[in-house]
């Protein structure tokens, strides 16, 4: 296991984390330089703070800096290495006006779903990283809640284990899982292509925008990332907190800072 303690080598910023200072948005150009300042070497940008910067200004900061992205966010999540897949749930649900109540049919065509964009994925070679959400997010998000079903359908897709297909772990979604380290080692080094980090405060406010920094609640997340990294896994721990009623009303620089500090402690 990588020893974190003495820098912030493999931190990367998911920019949600700080889309917002004091309560009010900031720009994306504002949170490049804050985490180039800060000596952080990846990022994971969001679609609309792209949108509202620019494409061409981005990209030319990112290059400027050096910049790795271990993400891009919305409509899927891509990093160097692959696509990450949140699959959705039941359609109309996030809208409030679910379809249907078949989870099943939901889950088959999103398997039917993967399989047609696999042999697009293979051929630009970008691995898809499915992205097990935790089962309160079911009905509306993700209806893949498990490291064991999402492997199960890598195993149905891709049983020769090409390298096509993988798991991107998230400690917020996974922590609670009975079968967490069976799972990671069943999945091995060539099926781990992302670990995410933040962490579930008690009690919690919002389960979808009160997401606690490293060390505030209950996940032992260096547990975790140790069962990742035994197996191979040697990429960037990307740090993803959405806290409406907290970390997005303080100074970006201190959200920034608290990141890096409980990276070397508490990851």
């Amino acid at each position: 296991m990588r020893d974190f303690s003495g820098d912030h080598r493999w931190l990367s910023i998911n920019t949600a984390t700080i889309r917002k200072s004091g309560g009010k948005d900031l720009p994306l150009t504002e949170i490049i330089e804050a985490c180039v300042q800060r000596g952080i070497r990846a990022i994971s940008p969001w679609r609309d703070q792209v949108a509202a910067a620019g494409l061409a200004e981005v990209s030319r900061l990112v290059r400027t800096h050096g910049l790795e992205l271990s993400g891009y966010c919305r409509g899927g999540m891509f990093n160097a290495k692959c696509l990450v897949l949140v699959v959705g749930g039941l359609p109309g649900a996030l809208q409030g006006k679910p379809e249907h109540k078949d989870i099943a049919l939901s889950r088959t065509q999103v398997r039917d779903g993967i399989a047609e964009l696999l042999d697009y994925a293979r051929q630009v070679r970008m691995p898809l990283a499915i992205e097990p959400l935790h089962p309160m997010y079911a009905a509306d998000r993700a209806c893949i809640n498990t490291m064991e079903h999402a492997l199960d359908v890598c195993d149905e897709l891709d049983p020769q284990r090409t390298g096509a297909i993988g798991v991107a772990v998230d400690v917020y979604h996974v922590w609670w899982d009975p079968k967490l380290r069976q799972q990671i080692e069943r999945a091995g080094k060539d099926r781990l292509l992302a670990f995410h980090a933040c962490d579930w405060l008690t009690p919690t406010t919002d389960l979808l925008n009160d997401r606690g920094m490293m060390g505030d609640g209950v996940i032992d997340i260096p547990r975790i990332r140790g069962w990742v990294e035994a197996q191979g896994f040697a990429g960037y721990s990307e740090v993803e907190i959405f806290s409406t009623g907290n970390w997005w009303l303080r100074p970006h620089d201190e959200v920034l800072d608290t990141v890096i500090a409980r990276h070397m402690t508490a990851v």
